[in-house]
């Protein structure tokens, strides 16, 4: 265990508060629950009883793994407007007054919290922080040989995933003047020696001078998930992303940035930016106009104000869903975890029930948790250090793709990944046009979340700014330098019980004795990112169980803490042409309403996130 270097012991108050106040039978429910997943293991349950048993182990979660890090010295917090009317009924543009009586929090350029003790939270000192050597373990571990396709899902997982890190989570740019330098070993061909990487930016709001605190970070964007990536994260933003007519967004035109002029505000110039990411805005900037004409028509004197406001309320909340109820249960397809995530929206008692009675029962696990009462568990709301490193899902990106064409399944284009970003995303939409690339992606696979899957070309990546960088080993050294625990650490404080040797924390024995070598034999020094491509996976499951932990309390946290998506869920607020829309909108319904084209592709499925019928045998 990493202790504060200083004898303190930060984080106790945190703690307390975090244990909340269940009461002595759900403490021993949960504290049942958790015995019985350590035993035998919720997927290995029938469906009720593993549902049962996640329920206790979310409440373990949030009694156990929620703490505050805004009670760390604060100066010079962001600025926010005064209070006004209109935020009784409209998301503000950074993420401010969701909750009326603690109007700061979750706002845009509010820190990170933690899901672990922040006696945990402590980056390693160098020369352990650098071993063993992010690049090696890039090398040995990560490399892709051999693509392994995820073959239950298709490509637009990888698409809508980047899609919502872009709402959820940014620590910036980086530091250049100080940046952390890994030695090199003599075969490694990296141009560049020692291999440099930009540290993560400072918490500028953090008192100079040693408080004894572990250190924390910023969030660029807002917390809530309030589809900031279309939106933007500051009123300036959203002024330049609005046409300033009948509430709608700027469409770009011909696929291309929507500020040709500016390179400064291009996408195109930020790292990470490509054709699955364009894709995904265009669709739902698309869709917020939409639902911008349908409520012009139903209320025809309404403002271009009132106009964007409610429709980016209505575009926020479906984007909310699509995530849960579809998005998820196709990358997590165990039979308990499509169940538990249909919940977290529905209640257990279904859609049917939610739909013809609406909610029946104040309990989430009923009802659902839309439309219920706000819970913070004790804890202000925040996205997590530990959130962002379990996102950490690059392999998810295949380094060769096929185009092809949505009327008779006819090769368009070969293409690596290399030719899918940057500014070349928008030669690519320009070449073949939205519905084609769509059926593409549906028609094809996302990587395996697994060791030996890393994209080979985010290895030898290029920024913008000319600077080449190893994602993987920037991958593993930014979750060390942000204090999140190594692999068998983050399971202890994650309840659950640490690999006891390499043979135990993954099946596949060449993987044990690779593990072995890059780790020196030693298994406390696995990596979080390594351990979770490691270990086996539950059924149906693209990713790792540990990383689903996170999940578990994380993906219903940020629907309980949301005002707008619990209280304030109202006709009042959305009207009740906006809670239809919701209501009576999927994944695929945005599709056909865009690209009716489609419609051959996606008749063959429940879920548009699984792999659509090709157009020569989906007719």
């Amino acid at each position: 265990m990493r202790k504060d270097p200083h004898g303190s012991a930060p984080g106790k108050a945190a703690r307390q508060r975090a244990r909340g106040t269940a009461s002595p039978f759900l403490r021993l429910y949960n504290d049942l629950a958790l015995a019985v997943d350590r035993k035998v293991g919720w997927q290995n349950l029938p469906t009720p009883l593993g549902l049962a048993t996640l329920m206790g182990v979310r409440g373990n979660l949030r009694r156990k793994n929620l703490f505050d890090t805004g009670t760390y010295p604060t100066q010079g917090a962001p600025d926010i407007e005064p209070p006004a009317t209109r935020h009784l009924t409209e998301r503000t543009a950074d993420g401010s007054y969701n909750d009326l009586d603690q109007p700061r929090m979750g706002m845009a350029r509010s820190r990170f919290g933690r899901n672990v003790p922040a006696e945990q939270t402590y980056p390693e000192p160098l020369p352990q922080l650098l071993s063993p050597s992010p690049r090696e373990v890039s090398r040995a571990l990560l490399t892709r040989h051999e693509f392994v396709p995820a073959g239950s899902v298709n490509a637009l997982v990888a698409s809508w995933l980047q899609f919502m890190i872009r709402d959820w989570v940014s620590h910036g740019q980086g530091a250049i003047d100080n940046p952390w330098r890994i030695e090199l070993t003599p075969d490694d061909p990296w141009p560049d020696r020692p291999m440099v990487v930009p540290r993560t930016l400072p918490d500028t709001t953090r008192p100079a001078g040693g408080d004894g605190l572990p250190p924390t970070y910023i969030n660029e964007h807002s917390h809530w998930w309030d589809a900031s990536q279309l939106y933007g994260s500051d009123l300036a933003t959203q002024r330049q992303l609005r046409s300033g007519e009948n509430g709608k967004l700027k469409v770009p035109r011909n696929g291309g940035s929507l500020f040709p002029d500016d390179p400064q505000q291009d996408p195109a110039n930020v790292p990470g930016f490509w054709v699955g990411l364009l894709m995904m805005h265009h669709l739902f900037v698309l869709e917020h106009n939409a639902i911008c004409d349908r409520l012009s028509q139903e209320f025809p004197t309404w403002s271009d104000e009132q106009l964007f406001q409610r429709a980016r309320l209505i575009n926020a909340a479906l984007i909310a869903k699509i995530h849960t109820v579809e998005w998820t249960p196709a990358v997590i397809s165990h039979p308990t975890t499509v169940t538990a995530m249909h919940a977290n929206w529905y209640g257990l008692l279904g859609r049917r029930v939610h739909r013809f009675l609406g909610r029946i029962s104040r309990n989430e696990v009923l009802s659902g948790i839309v439309g219920g009462r706000p819970d913070h568990f004790g804890v202000p709301y925040a996205l997590t250090e530990e959130f962002v490193a379990v996102y950490r899902m690059h392999p998810l990106v295949p380094d060769q793709w096929s185009f092809r064409s949505a009327v008779d399944d006819s090769l368009l284009q070969e293409a690596t990944f290399a030719e899918l970003t940057g500014p070349h995303a928008y030669e690519i939409h320009g070449k073949h046009g939205l519905t084609d690339l769509f059926y593409s992606f549906g028609t094809s696979h996302p990587g395996l979340v697994t060791l030996h899957n890393y994209p080979k070309f985010l290895q030898e990546f290029e920024r913008p700014d000319g600077k080449l960088m190893d994602l993987a080993a920037v991958d593993v050294l930014r979750i060390r330098e942000l204090g999140v625990p190594r692999y068998n650490e983050f399971r202890r404080q994650l309840h659950l019980k640490p690999a006891e040797d390499f043979e135990t924390l993954t099946d596949n024995p060449v993987w044990a004795e690779e593990l072995r070598r890059t780790y020196g034999g030693d298994i406390e020094r696995v990596d979080l990112m390594v351990g979770l491509y490691a270990e086996p996976r539950p059924e149906g499951f693209a990713f790792s169980d540990t990383a689903f932990r996170i999940f578990v309390l994380m993906a219903s946290r940020r629907l309980n803490s949301d005002r707008f998506l619990t209280t304030d869920y109202t006709p009042q607020v959305y009207t009740q042409t906006g809670l239809d829309w919701i209501e009576n909108t999927t994944m695929t319904t945005v599709l056909l309403r865009h690209f009716p084209e489609l419609r051959g592709a996606v008749r063959s499925v429940d879920n548009a996130f699984a792999p659509w019928a090709r157009a020569t045998t989906g007719r």
